[in-house]
């Protein structure tokens, strides 16, 4: 499985176009730029519809599926739609997300798209992909409920898409236990708690997958969501939980 990060800042990024302090100066001198969490799967599952995604430098048209978590903005761009429709020749889509996104979705969307509302506990094939849905700790039925997707690959990879989201609760637990993912990309927001992960919960919560069984030794921990509530050396804190944050444009090889 390769997953190309479109995105990996929080909703505002990172920096912040609007902010001054010393994270946002700090990436600002040092060339980092994290756009809105979004990923591409294989070319052909598109995690994330923020608008950050769909304008980066990258060819969406053999996309067959767009899994959204959740209908809060920088992840259900409405535009976005709108934009796919004036492309020419574009191929059959199916939109999966929890009701809210569907609803929102249904009025722009053109008679190529097809919509699959899923909540937690689901489990669905879309585009050759098997596609577990797990409950989020974040928004309620407003915008979701939010959740997070289980993906396996026809090779076997399997990845748990994990953002937005705080602590998990035991559903979401009993659901990813024992999965052994081959990688995890989990929020990391460092703001707006309980609904995000923060530089305290985010390493206790990967531990307590581990007791699960969904890290395992062979796991690569990535965070993702990061916002400028994070510190300039979130490299090196990262490194030494045995993780990393993928930067905008990195490619992972996932289980290989």
């Amino acid at each position: 499985m390769r997953v190309r990060m479109l995105g990996t800042g929080s909703s505002d990024g990172w920096p912040n176009p609007w902010c001054g302090c010393a994270s946002c100066a700090w990436a600002r001198s040092a060339g980092v730029l994290r756009r809105q969490t979004s990923a591409l799967v294989d070319g052909r599952v598109l995690l994330e519809l923020g608008h950050d995604g769909v304008r980066a430098a990258v060819d969406l048209t053999r996309v067959e599926a767009v899994l959204v978590t959740h209908a809060h903005a920088d992840h259900h761009a409405l535009p976005a739609w709108m934009w796919r429709g004036w492309a020419r020749g574009t191929r059959p889509l199916t939109l999966v997300g929890p009701p809210a996104v569907v609803a929102a979705a249904r009025a722009e969307l053109d008679p190529t798209v097809t919509t699959l509302e899923v909540r937690a506990g689901d489990r669905v094939e879309v585009a050759g992909y098997d596609v577990r849905v797990v409950p989020a700790t974040h928004a309620e039925a407003d915008v979701g409920p939010a959740v997070l997707y289980d993906l396996t690959g026809p090779d076997g990879a399997r990845l748990l898409w994990a953002t937005d989201t705080g602590v998990l609760g035991e559903q979401a637990l009993s659901l990813v236990e024992g999965r052994a993912y081959d990688a995890v990309l989990l929020d990391l927001t460092s703001a707006h708690q309980p609904v995000h992960h923060d530089l305290d919960t985010w390493p206790r919560q990967v531990e307590v997958l581990r007791a699960v069984g969904a890290v395992v030794a062979a796991t690569a921990v990535h965070a993702i969501h990061l916002g400028h509530d994070n510190p300039p050396d979130i490299d090196d804190l990262l490194d030494g939980w045995g993780a990393s944050a993928p930067r905008d444009g990195d490619v992972l090889e996932v289980g290989r």
